[in-house]
């Protein structure tokens, strides 16, 4: 190789440390080796398979501009493994290829090409994070009364900057079933991902499991952890189905590494941290300690929003399709379940209208989505609604109720509140202990029986509960 070649190479290697900074250039770039160059071609190559793919994934384009700044010429960069490239005649794959360019008088999209045959591992494909939906952006979010915060605080994410003080970690938004949770993760993953000066990684929890197991198998945990602690802004979907002692370590032991460096965590679940009972107890508190924000159930005219919405977009691509103003307030009316029910009338018009030529009805509405009408779900009552009712039914403090008192006028409301958790939720007996200050089930299951028993007995004392029943699901 020409000392030219050699000088080139070591300048662009400054570049890439300038671009990205010391501690990225260490853990990515030192090991990167210059092979060769031919024509417009640059031949490199890195020690591992993890580091082909990792610099492949997140840094082509950057290599690429760094060699095009010293050779302006330079349209493609080859990389392989070390190992593999030995006897895979590097100088002639990367002369193919600017031959045929030359042949066709068509210039390829630069790109980093690697000539190894040898599949990625699943750990490392996980640090190409979960599919994302490109409909799932800010600009078709619809904002109502019920998500105003957890989408003021998303767009803040998305907006930061490598650098930025983090008002707010972790960012943690929770919510039911089709209310718009994934659509404000993946809203910011695309928004986040737009400046180039940051990383976003959008993974599921599963595929998180997915990842770190495959990585043990593989012996490339330590990598997979640099890796993911790497990350500018790391989201993570779905939190409820993360599972496993040791994977739960792991997430905990990421989470604490990206929160001390000041990187951004943004986390989704369809409960808050304290309801989620399989989590390790570090787990949940640090979690806690950020901002933690609720989607509400949408209101009707939120309801509205999303439907003339997806009409907007349904209209892009078949502009002749119009629902009428009396057709979008019956859906918002009678549809109050999810957004997903809400997207779903508005496929089942469109298809009745185009399919059969007929235009969109009041009449063929009502026949098309019968079964998405549901009935009103019963309100979700949450034991932290019950110890306040209860507390302030009783003259109580709250902490009277979680303390080890034993006072007659503390036992009771006590009592009363663990009745009430175990018949108005489905939380287990040892989570409404733990949830009364660490009690143990013995003592829910022996207020349980014991409030069961006086009910069936004292008049006043069961029309105190059943007051308290009509207050927690009004």
């Amino acid at each position: 190789m020409s000392n030219v070649a050699e000088d080139q190479w070591s300048r662009v290697k400054g570049r890439l440390r300038s671009s990205v900074g010391e501690d990225i250039y260490s853990s990515w770039f030192a090991r990167m080796d210059l092979e060769g160059i031919q024509q417009q071609s640059v031949h490199l190559s890195v020690p591992t398979k993890f580091l082909r793919s990792w610099i492949q994934a997140h840094y082509a384009d950057r290599v690429l501009t760094c060699w095009q700044a010293e050779v302006p010429e330079i349209d493609r960069i080859d990389l392989t493994v070390r190992s593999a490239m030995r006897c895979a005649a590097p100088a002639k794959e990367a002369a193919a290829p600017a031959e045929a360019r030359r042949n066709g008088d068509q210039r390829a999209a630069p790109e980093l090409r690697a000539t190894a045959s040898a599949p990625v591992s699943a750990s490392h494909d996980a640090l190409g994070g979960s599919p994302l939906d490109p409909r799932l952006t800010f600009a078709s979010f619809v904002v109502g009364r019920s998500n105003t915060l957890a989408q003021a605080a998303a767009r803040q994410v998305a907006e930061g900057r490598r650098g930025d003080n983090v008002m707010f970690n972790p960012l943690y938004i929770h919510a039911g079933v089709g209310l718009g949770k994934t659509h404000l993760l993946q809203a910011v993953t695309w928004a986040g991902n737009a400046n180039p000066d940051r990383k976003v990684l959008y993974l599921t929890a599963e595929k998180f499991m997915y990842g770190f197991v495959a990585a043990l198998k593989t012996q490339t945990a330590l990598a997979f952890k640099e890796a993911l602690r790497g990350i500018d802004v790391l989201v993570i979907d779905d939190l409820q189905f993360l599972q496993g002692k040791s994977t739960q370590a792991e997430f905990c032991h990421t989470l604490n590494a990206l929160i001390d460096a000041g990187r951004q965590v943004v986390i989704a679940a369809d409960r808050p941290p304290a309801d989620l009972e399989s989590l390790d107890d570090r787990v949940r508190s640090r979690l806690a300690g950020g901002l933690v924000v609720e989607m509400g159930s949408l209101g009707e005219e939120l309801r509205l929003g999303i439907l003339k919405s997806r009409v907007a977009a349904a209209r892009n691509h078949h502009a002749s399709f119009d629902v009428p103003a009396p057709v979008l307030d019956y859906l918002a009316k009678a549809i109050t379940h999810n957004g997903r029910d809400l997207e779903g009338a508005i496929n089942r018009l469109l298809a009745h209208s185009k399919l059969n030529a007929q235009p969109v009805t009041l009449e063929m509405a009502e026949r098309e989505v019968r079964d998405l009408i549901r009935p009103q779900e019963p309100k979700r009552i949450k034991i932290e609604d019950i110890q306040r009712v209860v507390a302030r039914q009783y003259n109580v403090s709250r902490s009277d109720l979680l303390s080890s008192r034993r006072t007659a006028n503390v036992v009771r409301p006590r009592q009363v509140a663990m009745y009430l958790a175990k018949t108005l939720t489905l939380r287990s007996l040892p989570e409404i202990g733990r949830r009364f200050g660490g009690r143990d089930h013995t003592t829910v299951l022996h207020a349980v029986r014991k409030i069961e028993a006086l009910v069936s007995k004292d008049v006043a004392l069961s029309d105190e509960v059943e007051l308290l029943k009509r207050q927690l699901q009004e």
